[in-house]
């Protein structure tokens, strides 16, 4: 890391990161290298190595203040609401994974890649606002289901996140995959984000008493 302030090594890193953002509307995870972020930026590839050492670090950051994100919305839907009937807490829990579309794109798509090819400290940055989310979610099932017991609410932290990570190959489908699908005679109904993860929450929570 090079000599400097905290303020310009975190303004030189936003400016990676938001570089590496503009490229991801345009370009795959694969097409994307050093090389094309520093097209995109105020200095060169091998200054980028004083703050990254991978593109796979870039897109573990990106990855890491989307889930600040969200946390940021659900702590939003604690503070809000007093009480959420079973049906007014999916409804609210799916809009906030709707407004975090790149959220689920990068976790659907590249999540091993970016953990295997970022140093240590880089992946337990993000560990930690992974974390985060899940521990909001439980105060979320705490103040809105309190008749869950600890057990409950543990159960249905796993199996409402590993289903995150499918989210997004199944709401954002390409015309060659549509195609495919019909040719090979599949049968399959496309839904919205909202739509999926509604859906799945409708069918995890417990019904209020």
């Amino acid at each position: 890391m090079p000599k400097g302030s905290p303020e310009r090594t975190s303004a030189r890193k936003e400016e990676i990161v938001k570089a590496c953002e503009r490229l991801y509307q345009t370009m795959s995870f694969r097409e994307i290298n050093l090389k094309e972020i520093g097209k995109v930026t105020s200095f060169t590839r091998t200054s980028i190595y004083n703050y990254f050492q991978t593109k796979e670090e870039i897109f573990l950051e990106l990855l890491k203040r989307e889930y600040e994100l969200w946390i940021e919305e659900l702590q939003q839907i604690i503070e809000g609401n007093e009480t959420l009937s079973k049906k007014d807490f999916a409804g609210q829990i799916a809009k906030s994974l709707e407004h975090r579309e790149q959220l689920l794109k990068i976790m659907s798509m590249n999540m091993y890649d970016m953990e295997e090819n970022s140093r240590l400290e880089n992946l337990v940055d993000f560990k930690k606002a992974y974390g985060k989310s899940m521990k909001i979610m439980l105060r979320c099932m705490s103040k809105f289901f309190p008749d869950m017991e600890l057990k409950e609410q543990q159960d249905f932290i796993y199996e409402f996140f590993p289903f995150i990570y499918g989210i997004y190959p199944y709401t954002r489908v390409t015309e060659k995959q549509k195609e495919a699908m019909e040719q090979a005679g599949v049968n399959y109904v496309y839904q919205s984000i909202y739509e999926i993860t509604f859906q799945c929450l409708m069918q995890l929570l417990p019904d209020k008493k």
